[in-house]
Order: C-alpha cells, then structure tokens, then sequence
C-alpha cells in the first residue's frame, strides 16, 4: 500500500515558476518607467502663423434663384466666378463642404451647372438643401 505522502510524477510545483514571472515583471516595469523620463529639453516655440485654423471648415452657401441667378454666400456670381472662388478656397482647405440650394422655380440646367463646377473641381462634400415635407 502506498503512503500518503508519496506524489505521482505528473505533479509539477509552478510556485517558483510564478515567482519567476513576478520578478521579471517586476524589472520590466522598472525598467520602463525609468526610460521614460529621459532628459529635460526646452522645446521650440512655434510661431502664430505656422497654427492651422483646427476648427471646422465653413460650410459653402451657393443659391440658386428662381431666376437663374448664382449667389457664393449670399455674393452674386457667375459660374466662371464661382470656380475661381472655390478654386481659391480649395487651396486653403482641401475637403471643403458645400450645401447646393435651388430654388423650385429654378432652370434645372443652373442647378446642374453648379454642380457640374464642383465636379470639375474635386469636391465630394456636397449636401442639396431641402424642405421639410408638410
């Protein structure tokens, strides 16, 4: 009859394993909470100029009237003025967004001139403006 104090072979103490394992976290925390404070350096100041604008870009108004007539923000225009506007603003501002408003009484061809001015321009932010229905 076999004692009670005898441990089958299968049976592995993992206490100092664990052990082990501790302590190497241990040194590692150490280690990196050392690395990180590093040396003190004044860092460069930067110039007002060099800040980007980090608000949101203004949206883009563009109207067009039961007459046909082209309004940038409430500012009168043709299509060849409105191109060159937007072109310039574009520069500034990449991914600028425009929100179309045509009026119902509107020529179909006005609305599709403006938005082919935006196509031809790369700008894909572009809302139509509606009314709620009733």
């Amino acid at each position: 009859m076999a004692s009670v104090d005898e441990k089958s072979p299968d049976d592995i103490n993992v206490t100092p394993m664990v052990d082990l394992y501790l302590v190497l976290l241990l040194i590692f925390i150490v280690m990196t909470a050392a690395g990180v404070k590093g040396m003190k350096v004044e860092l460069p100041k930067a110039s007002k100029s060099a800040v980007k604008n980090l608000s949101a870009p203004k949206i883009q108004a563009i109207t067009v009237d039961a007459e046909g007539k082209i309004q940038l923000n409430q500012t009168p225009v043709t299509l060849e003025e409105l191109e060159s506007k937007l072109t310039a603003m574009k520069l500034t501002i990449p991914d600028i967004p425009v929100v179309v408003r045509g009026d119902t009484a509107a020529q179909y061809r006005e609305v599709m001139g403006v938005l082919n001015v935006l196509g031809k321009l790369g700008i894909d932010k572009i809302g139509l403006a509606t009314a709620k229905p009733q």
